[in-house]
């Protein structure tokens, strides 16, 4: 059959046909691990029952209306998100690049609304933060900027995890409004700043007046061991982003704010045809309900642990590893030489993974996976990457 889908994405030759927790199938019936899900999305594993049922009950209800309407699923999510979060209000998108963005329209529209005509937000080298015009142009990465100039104006970039560069951007710049920033960059390689970094930026931000941003896509919903990221570090961010696992799947994203942000939006200033339906809502409530029930972030950072501390052991002395990092279920491999062709051979020993910055091996695994799933990972995957390098040790002499 002729594939029509653009040219968007190298795809492993694997046809995925269904998925029961930590497990997927292809259309061949070979069962693998795995260890993504589906890019930090499946936290609760996949075809999980609650979530199944909240969208097949749903459905039969009502899929959408419009947002003209009030919505109840959406209020009912709105006010346990804000709770878990010591927010005060959220808009609802369809996926993580379109919550960054509207934090970029409300630091925009917050700077313009203090008489700066040109407000400038600070972001990171490093970063990924989506891929739409205005997210791309904030994200710290060249390659996925490549050809699609001209890019947005309004950003000023910084090293990640460098306090002292954004002090100095404070003293020669007046534009500034907002700082973007991940609590750990995910696509850049699994990098975890210091743990005074948030708690810095929290005390700049509110010492020039700017917003502080967090963008929690990849590390919000119990990912790092706690619901959100920046409560490891006791603060609590101006503006946050939500995506990923908020729907287990299901396509949602959430821009939440407090204070003046949480105000700046009004009737005409932004919008979504499909943001937050019932559907969506559905499936979300279900979420955060069984992440509550279940204990699912307190879960997420003791199999982590548990998780890196087996990898440190596997692979201890194995020439080649530069360094194993991780926070909660959110896991790093760093290797000393490119290694994207390991995904390919992962998946052919039954085992998903991911390859990014070039050589850092990234774990994502569902944060419902049992123990002896874990240590079937590190198991699995130490024996992957010692073959790797070993063999390519062997051809280099």
């Amino acid at each position: 059959m002729a594939n029509h889908t653009m040219n968007t994405y190298n795809r492993l030759p694997i046809a995925i046909d269904w998925g029961q927790g930590s497990y997927l199938w292809d259309s061949n019936g070979n069962q693998y691990l795995d260890a993504l899900s589906g890019v930090a999305v499946c936290s609760l594993g996949h075809a999980h029952p609650a979530v199944a049922q909240a969208i097949a009950e749903q459905a039969h209800l009502l899929m959408h209306c419009s947002n003209i309407y009030r919505i109840p699923q959406q209020e009912v999510l709105a006010d346990k998100l804000c709770k878990l979060a010591k927010m005060d209000r959220v808009f609802f998108g369809n996926s993580g690049a379109e919550a960054n963005e509207a934090a970029i329209k409300i630091a925009r529209l917050y700077g313009h609304n203090k008489g700066i005509k040109e407000p400038q937000i600070i972001v990171a080298e490093g970063s990924f933060h989506g891929r739409t015009l205005a997210t791309l142009s904030a994200t710290g990465n060249r390659k996925i900027q490549a050809g699609f100039e001209p890019l947005v104006a309004g950003f000023l970039r910084v090293p990640y995890n460098d306090i002292d560069n954004i002090e100095n951007v404070a003293k020669l710049n007046r534009n500034v409004v907002a700082v973007l920033v991940e609590p750990v960059q995910g696509e850049g390689g699994i990098n975890i700043p210091d743990p005074a970094y948030l708690k810095q930026l929290r005390r700049i931000c509110d010492q020039h007046g700017w917003l502080l941003m967090l963008d929690e896509i990849q590390t919000g919903m119990g990912r790092t061991g706690q619901w959100f990221a920046h409560q490891h570090s006791n603060i609590v961010p101006d503006v946050m982003t939500l995506a990923k696992a908020l729907g287990n799947g299901m396509p949602i994203g959430a821009c939440l704010a407090r204070g003046e942000a949480a105000n700046t939006f009004q009737p005409g200033n932004h919008g979504s045809t499909y943001g937050g339906n019932p559907l969506a809502c559905a499936a979300a409530l279900a979420v955060v309900e069984t992440m509550t029930k279940e204990k699912i972030p307190a879960k997420a950072a003791k199999t982590g642990k548990n998780i890196l501390a087996g990898f440190a052991k596997a692979l201890a002395g194995q020439a080649g590893v530069k360094d194993i990092r991780g926070h909660g279920m959110m896991i790093g491999i760093e290797l000393d030489r490119p290694c994207a062709e390991l995904v390919g051979i992962a998946a052919q020993a039954g085992l998903l993974i991911n390859v990014t910055a070039n050589s850092v091996v990234r774990l994502l695994p569902p944060l419902t996976m049992s123990d002896s799933e874990a240590k079937q990972l590190v198991s699995r995957l130490s024996q992957v990457i010692g073959d790797f390098l070993n063999t390519k040790r062997e051809d280099a002499a």
